[in-house]
């Protein structure tokens, strides 16, 4: 029975990420040689005044709540008690948004407006509420989710402590990174950058050491079992929203190795397609693209090295060797058989072709110059079409 390079549509995760690709069994050597959201305490909900407002039902953070704190940061309805000069050190809007003059709750009271707040940028979702005062801290309400709010303040207050990069990590480290990007928090935000590119690299050296990592994972826990880095299409999206173009190229390379059907179909058992995520018309367009130019890519590679004038295989000999043209022949007969006909795996990942191309001659090889020709010449179309990924997806890097 044939099987296909990645995981079939019944085995996406039911959190709607794709697993990752299973390790290179070499199987054209074999033919050849025959987290949970935030910890609040729920028992010290706040008391609010009679007329009732925005702070009913609202609970204080185990942890993120210090009794010196100078100002009450509300995400959905959890109160974090933090200081503003902790704020201000490390994100420029915070220190912008202390600086303007705060109305007192008298003067709030003696005007006409009926919301005594500090308006940000002329932006009313960014308010400093100065009359409903917590234990006399002003309160800000942010827009954020709890989660998302209470890992950003444990990264300004402890420092990040980043993980492996997988579903768990990438889940906290965008919510930083997200943050970070809308208030300013400019160190932060780096550091988010770079422990993400890390799993989507901008460098071949960088994707073939993040390959190395799946492919040890997956010796351990078995053939595509491995559930150690996210969806591709949560990385683009997270890309667009921070403006980090830089993780784009990879996770649309990633993403481009999956068949359409695992794509675009829905199963009710395992989740949503990524036709039913947030990517733009675009962005869709550009994965189709992308795709139609890898596996042209593909297929160039192989009629490449199938040409006996190439000038980085055979050209080394002073004069044709009849054993060796015959090897690259079968070579290539079977390399057309098992990643274009056959679909097997491999199909839809260029880089692991042509990776995979030098291995099973290296094997067979009677001649060591051929070999090493082949590994040369490799190694150089790689690198060539790691530069290529942003133009085969219409990127702007």
């Amino acid at each position: 029975m044939q099987t296909s390079y990645y995981p079939t549509p019944i085995m996406i995760s039911a959190n709607g990420h794709y697993p990752p690709r299973s390790p290179p069994p070499n199987g054209l050597l074999r033919r050849l040689t025959h987290t949970p959201r935030s910890s609040v305490d729920r028992h010290s909900q706040i008391a609010t005044s009679a007329e009732g407002n925005a702070l009913a039902e609202a609970s204080k953070h185990t942890d993120l709540w210090f009794c010196d704190g100078s100002i009450i940061l509300r995400a959905e309805d959890t109160l974090f008690r933090v200081h503003k000069s902790q704020l201000a050190r490390h994100s420029a809007f915070f220190r912008d948004l202390f600086s303007l003059p705060q109305p007192s709750a008298e003067s709030a009271d003696s005007t006409t407006s009926s919301s005594p707040t500090v308006v940000v940028n002329n932006n009313p979702a960014l308010q400093i509420d100065t009359t409903n005062e917590v234990e006399g801290c002003p309160v800000l309400r942010l827009h954020d989710t709890s989660e998302d709010v209470e890992n950003l303040l444990t990264a300004l207050y402890d420092g990040p402590n980043f993980g492996k990069n997988d579903p768990t990590d990438f889940r906290m480290v965008s919510g930083i990174l997200r943050l970070a990007t809308k208030y300013l928090v400019d160190s932060l935000r780096t550091k988010a950058l770079v422990h993400l590119s890390k799993a989507w690299p901008t460098s071949l050296k960088g994707w073939d050491a993040r390959e190395d990592v799946t492919r040890d994972d997956e010796m351990q826990s078995g053939p595509g079992m491995s559930n150690i880095y996210p969806s591709p299409a949560d990385v683009i999206i997270l890309a667009r929203e921070v403006n980090a173009s830089s993780l784009l190229p990879s996770a649309f390379y990633d993403l481009s190795r999956y068949h359409y059907t695992q794509l675009f179909e829905q199963d009710d058992e395992s989740g949503p397609s990524i036709a039913q995520l947030p990517l733009s018309n675009a962005d869709l367009q550009r994965l189709a693209l992308g795709k139609e130019a890898s596996q042209h890519a593909i297929t160039t590679l192989i009629r490449s090295m199938g040409s006996h004038s190439h000038p980085l295989l055979l050209g080394h000999h002073a004069h044709s060797h009849r054993s060796c043209r015959r090897d690259f022949s079968e070579l290539v007969a079977l390399a057309t058989q098992h990643y274009l006909f056959d679909r097997e795996r491999g199909c839809t990942d260029p880089l692991y072709v042509a990776e995979e191309l030098g291995q099973p001659f290296v094997e067979v090889s009677e001649c060591e110059a051929c070999a090493r020709a082949l590994g040369i010449w490799t190694t150089r179309e790689r690198e060539r079409m790691w530069k290529m990924i942003p133009l085969w997806f219409r990127l702007d890097v």
